[in-house]
């Protein structure tokens, strides 16, 4: 017996060792796998964003696909893993600007390129620093196929889309409302913003002859109408009149309109209409061919429409408004009004909607084509109920605002005429002049939603259109990623992917939740109840780490970590070690390539063990990798180290005189041995490859490359 077994198993002293020879081996790399590895399985890589330390949500999906494609590598399919990263755009310049307002900088305060340069040298430090991470974890991904979101290929192939989008007019660029942050100085797309339960004051304002509700009475000085549905017997009869109204700085005059938007039961069943300042309000201008008066800047304060309140921040405007109109009698009444408005996922301050010129996808055409594809089952979710939900997204999906207001992101390749407004795609840099009017063209300054370049990742990272890893690995076999993403991300890598490749760009969404802690709650810094997947890993060791990531995780929902539950499985990795030690002293006389005469209770043994292995196999067929993990814990501990174990002991010390017997067991614990490391292997992979390269025997092979066991007892 090798002497390592001499002392505890040590994770510290292992994993990276065994890391670095599975590197070395070129297994990770499905051109260097053996000949049997013939049908290609592909996962690409949701890439983390390069812009901090791996949180215990990425540690949930590097231990799912490192299962997968391990599971699948030893099924002899030609498994390939791409790595990447993300500069994942909003995210990381929001990070950035957190890192300058410490320093007493500001990004308004610096030229766009050195600005851009920064950024890109804090993304490669910390994109270096989490590949280290993934390795750490045991991510058996293809390095030498990594991918970053920004890299001159990717970038060249965003490129063909937005192109292609153009001329199949798919794209356009139009003033509508956009999701305005007056922190972050950018639209937001709607995925981009979330909802917040507030209760704001409800006035009711004299209107001319009418009555309004509202809970922005600042707006009025944009107000360009009063809407009223056409078949209140109320208001009817001043539909298509313009009125006079009475504001703070002089009156207005709008026009009365009919709109079946009106809710009669809402308010006073009269609503003003401000179309620069709120969405629907804009569709019911555009109806009707209502100016646009924008009263609020990018700031979030009133402009010099305003008048005497130009200056002031929204909320003191309001005020101010609200004192004035008192004065003048024109407040009726104020009452509580609980409603839910957007706010900006990262800072929480109020969306201000505004109306700016921005590229925009049309939608529509390309969720049609997705939702035939999930119709027809030619994509699977588990869990199944996610099917249901994109389905209903998809078939009320809007256009896509892609523009961005920042710095840091692939650079739209178009053009715009200053003079008229006129905008152009122009991926090569050769239009100078506008064809409208004749002016110079001026390169735009917006960068792509980040969703945009990553919604085209996977064909992206393959080479489409002519690359041979696109040509062999496309479409990929699964998407695992986090539940929370499926309409950022998911369905848009659908949409293009069928856009682009006439392929669904892979069949399997497998969605994890969300990693909470021990009391369910959200893991926060502000809570304090944030768990270090790294810290843990170098604590526990890694395979412990997976374990507790695995079992009792089931898709879709949210799964528990926490430090008893990790240890639990240290412990099942100690198990593991001292129960192989036992076993390899025990057989060290025993001919690891012939089997003995088996007795009958070993045959039934054997039998049993195939049985669960053929459960475990359809589970892992079935992602219910929870369940294989826990069967496969159940039987090691409390069958194989439980009961055979402890049942051999006899027949091994020949206490029974029976040589027969003494073989056979020695036979049924070698088998059983060869077959768990084999069966966890995916679940936990050091620990298991540490202990079959110590297994005595001939011409034997890295456990990576292993087949994976069946017809055990035959």
């Amino acid at each position: 017996m090798n002497e390592k077994f001499l002392k505890p198993y040590d994770p510290k002293e292992t994993e990276g060792r065994i890391y670095e020879n599975w590197d070395k081996s070129g297994y990770f790399d499905p051109d260097k796998l053996p000949a049997r590895h013939k049908e290609p399985f592909t996962i690409i890589m949701p890439p983390p964003n390069a812009n901090g330390s791996l949180h215990a949500g990425h540690a949930v999906f590097v231990t799912l696909e490192d299962l997968i494609i391990r599971y699948r590598r030893m099924t002899g399919r030609k498994a390939l893993w791409v790595p990447g990263a993300d500069h994942a755009g909003f995210e990381t310049q929001v990070v950035y600007e957190k890192k300058l307002e410490k320093e007493g900088r500001s990004r308004f305060q610096m030229e766009p390129d050195a600005l851009r340069k920064e950024i890109m040298d804090f993304t490669l430090v910390n994109k270096s620093f989490m590949e280290g991470q993934l390795r750490s974890l045991g991510a058996s991904c293809d390095w030498s196929r990594e991918k970053f979101t920004l890299d001159p290929d990717i970038q060249r192939v965003v490129y063909s889309t937005f192109e292609e989008l153009w001329k199949d007019k798919l794209l356009y660029r139009g003033a509508r409302p956009v999701n305005w942050c007056t922190k972050h100085q950018t639209s937001l797309s709607e995925l981009e913003t979330k909802d917040k339960e507030q209760t704001d004051t409800m006035y009711y304002i004299k209107y001319g002859p009418f009555t309004v509700a509202t809970v922005r009475p600042e707006t009025i000085f944009g107000d360009v109408a009063v809407a009223v549905h056409p078949e209140d017997d109320r208001y009817k009869d001043y539909i298509g009149q313009e009125i006079s109204i009475k504001t703070p700085i002089g009156d207005i005059v709008v026009k009365v309109i009919g709109d079946e938007m009106v809710e009669r039961e809402f308010g006073t069943g009269a609503l003003k209409i401000t179309p620069a300042h709120d969405k629907n309000d804009f569709a019911a201008g555009a109806r009707h061919k209502l100016p646009i008066i924008e009263v609020i800047d990018r700031y979030g304060k009133m402009n010099e429409k305003a008048g005497k309140y130009a200056g002031m921040k929204i909320d003191d405007a309001r005020k101010a408004v609200v004192a004035d109109m008192q004065e003048m009698g024109l407040l009726e009444k104020t009452e509580p009004y609980k409603h839910v408005i957007p706010v900006c996922y990262k800072c929480e301050r109020t969306i201000e909607p505004r109306v700016l010129s921005q590229w925009f996808v049309k939608m529509k055409p390309l969720a049609e084509k997705a939702i035939q594809s999930i119709e027809k089952n030619e994509v699977v979710f588990y869990p199944d109920s996610h099917r249901k939900i994109i389905l209903h997204w998809l078939n009320n999906i809007e256009d896509w605002n892609i523009s961005r207001q920042i710095v840091w992101g692939i650079p739209i390749p178009a053009k715009i005429c200053p003079d008229c407004n006129e905008a152009v795609v122009d991926v090569v840099d050769k239009v100078k002049k506008c064809k409208k009017c004749g002016g110079e063209m001026e390169k735009d300054p917006d960068t792509f939603d980040t969703w945009f370049s990553s919604g085209q990742w996977p064909y992206a990272v393959l080479g489409f259109p002519n690359k041979r890893d696109y040509k062999t690995f496309y479409p990929t076999q699964v998407m695992e990623t986090a539940g929370d993403i499926i309409f950022f991300w998911v369905s848009r890598m659908l949409m293009f992917g069928l856009y682009r490749t006439e392929q669904v760009p892979f069949d399997t969404v497998y969605l994890h939740g969300l990693v909470t802690a021990k009391d369910g709650q959200k893991m926060s810094k502000s809570k304090g109840n944030v768990l270090s997947p790294i810290d843990l890993s170098e604590k526990y060791g890694t395979d412990a780490l997976r374990m507790a990531l695995i079992i009792g995780n089931t898709p879709g929902t949210s799964t528990a970590l926490y430090e008893d539950k990790i240890k639990a499985y240290k412990h099942f990795a100690n198990k593991i070690w001292n129960v192989s030690r036992f076993v390899l002293s025990n057989t060290e006389d025993m001919d690891p390539h012939n089997a003995p005469e088996l007795v009958d209770e070993d045959k039934s043994t054997l039998r049993e063990l195939d049985a669960l292995l053929e459960e475990v196999t359809t589970d892992l067929e079935k992602y219910r990798f929870y369940l294989a993990g826990e069967k496969l814990y159940h039987y090691f501990w409390h069958t194989f180290a439980d009961v055979l174990v402890e049942a051999s002991k006899a027949r091994l010390s020949g206490e029974r005189g029976d040589a027969k017997s003494r073989k056979s067991a020695q036979w049924m614990l070698w088998t059983n041995l060869r077959v768990m490391l084999k069966a966890l292997h995916p679940f936990m992979p050091f620990i298991t490859e540490e202990i079959w390269g110590l297994l005595p025997g001939k011409n034997k092979k890295m456990l990576i490359i292993e087949t994976w066991p069946h017809n055990i007892g035959t």
